[in-house]
């Protein structure tokens, strides 16, 4: 697809991955990053030229209306969303874990959150010729990480999501949807659960998912990902076509 003069909306925008998207994809495109944090978000799009910042929650729904109708309002229209905002705790399950509580908290933003910012944007996406939308899974949609356990649920419930949406928006129109499927990435979201030491740079992830744009590469398997996938998870599609006939 087309990266370029397009309007782009990526959420948790103000650090991470979501912060080296926008550089890359910076300043050819009009650029939104949103988040909870204004102070962040403005630090975040210094001295890039086409960065604009919207504060949001996107749990939030009264967020969420008031986000669509400014893009609306001061941008006409919307190419790309890159649904990259995500929590995470890091714990073991046992009876004292309050794994409930955790649940709850991860898959409101990791999965809730992208389904119906997705949703009410679809009309907006589905008036443009060149459009996308870009999920955030992890390399724990596919294996569960026993330190990140509702996190690595709410994740591979974003993936079985992506694919059905990717399947389902193929039948009457044009919107692309892609996964990107880093491993741990080394990022302030990640420092808890090693990512800082063991992490990948976060660069590496947003260089993989513009080459995947430009190519029409629907599921962007970063670093172990791909490793994982092709030695485990290779037949995984040609078993959802058959089961989706």
């Amino acid at each position: 697809m087309n990266i370029t003069n397009n309007t782009i909306l990526i959420t948790g925008g103000g650090s991470g991955i979501g912060l080296e998207i926008a550089k890359l994809l910076n300043p050819s495109n009009k650029i939104i990053i949103v988040g909870r944090n204004k102070e962040k978000l403005d630090n975040a799009a210094q001295g890039l030229e086409n960065v604009f910042t919207i504060q949001a929650d996107i749990t939030d729904e009264n967020d969420i209306n008031r986000l669509i109708e400014e893009i609306k309002i001061n941008f006409g229209t919307l190419n790309i969303l890159i649904n990259n905002a995500g929590h995470a705790y890091a714990y073991t399950l046992s009876d004292s874990s309050d794994t409930y509580t955790k649940a709850i908290a991860e898959f409101t933003t990791n999965y809730f959150a992208p389904i119906r910012l997705t949703e009410k944007l679809l009309p907006l996406l589905k008036q443009q010729n060149n459009a996308a939308i870009v999920n955030v899974s992890s390399i724990v949609a596919f294996i569960p990480g026993s330190h990140v356990p509702t996190y690595s649920d709410s994740k591979a419930a974003l993936h079985s999501y992506t694919r059905l949406l990717r399947y389902e928006l193929a039948k009457d129109t044009g919107i692309k949807v892609f996964e990107l499927m880093p491993p741990l990435v080394d990022t302030d979201f990640s420092v808890e659960i090693g990512g800082r030491e063991n992490g990948i740079p976060a660069s590496v992830v947003a260089e993989d998912l513009v080459k995947a744009l430009e190519q029409d590469t629907f599921e962007v398997r970063v670093g172990n990902t791909e490793m994982v996938y092709s030695n485990f998870f290779a037949g995984s599609q040609g078993a959802f076509e058959v089961f989706n006939k």
